[in-house]
């Protein structure tokens, strides 16, 4: 089934791998679910059904021209799950992603859902406000969107280094690397590259945090420069219940790539568990 379709009529594309019990891997912005091509392997050998999906306006879904605020994200994944009827879930959410994860549960429950993952994820709340006096100037996204509006293909192109941390030790990533993470990037629509800024950057996450019970875990690079630890990935572990909390030393934002066998075994401890 290579497209779910959402309650507006947008046609998601949905990739569903193996059997077993499922994990549902959502994206960062600006990619798609091909970034998860280093832990599917993973996953599947040891067992578990991996579904991935491109958020509308990225990859191979349809590029909406509206549909990206949270709520309406999070209603787009739960089409997925009610439309391949799953149980026992995990949902496992990288940066953006982990958005999603947050207003799914908070918004349509967890009867669904067993687990939770936030991998260097925007929750609680990126942006600096007088409530959330450590957060992030405006401006800075503000910023963003303008080298967006310029050029975005020049944006994407300088956002890589910094993206996986190539200024930390063993960071360093192949130019192959670069190649396909700007591939992903630019296949994404305009107007969902743009729109998706405002979401990521000032969606408050925390009300959605606290209705979250199920067993979770938190993965977050220590250098991370995109979505800083200490906004982020702290606030998110001590917010949650029944977490557990992995930081990485040297980690930059890519994670998923310059740390992929660590972060492989810490999901798969985690999913056992």
């Amino acid at each position: 089934m290579p497209f779910v379709y959402t309650s507006d009529g947008t046609a998601l594309h949905v990739r569903d791998m193996g059997r077993g019990r499922p994990v549902i891997l959502i994206h960062g912005w600006p990619l798609n679910g091909d970034m998860w091509s280093f832990q599917i392997p993973a996953l599947l050998d040891a067992g578990y059904r991996v579904i991935t999906y491109d958020r509308r306006g990225f990859g191979l879904s349809d590029h909406a021209a509206t549909g990206y605020d949270y709520d309406t994200l999070s209603d787009d994944l739960d089409a997925i799950v009610k439309e391949l009827n799953l149980r026992d879930a995990t949902l496992i959410g990288f940066s953006m992603g982990g958005g999603e994860v947050a207003r799914y549960i908070a918004r349509h429950g967890h009867d669904r859902i067993k687990q939770a993952g936030f991998i260097g994820a925007v929750p609680p709340f990126l942006l600096k406000t007088k409530d959330n006096p450590d957060g992030i100037d405006s401006e800075i996204f503000e910023e963003i969107k303008t080298q967006i509006r310029i050029d975005r293909f020049a944006f994407l192109r300088s956002f890589a280094p910094t993206f996986y941390g190539q200024k930390e030790a063993g960071d360093d990533v192949s130019n192959g690397v670069l190649d396909w993470t700007f591939l992903m990037a630019s296949q994404a629509s305009p107007v969902a590259t743009l729109a998706c800024v405002d979401a990521w950057s000032k969606t408050d996450f925390r009300p959605d945090l606290a209705s979250l019970k199920i067993p979770s875990i938190v993965v977050h690079g220590a250098a991370d420069e995109t979505v800083p630890v200490t906004v982020s990935g702290r606030l998110t572990a001590q917010a949650l219940s029944k977490s557990t909390y992995k930081e990485y030393d040297g980690a930059g934002h890519g994670l998923f790539v310059t740390f992929a066998h660590r972060l492989n075994q810490d999901l798969l401890s985690f999913l056992k568990g």
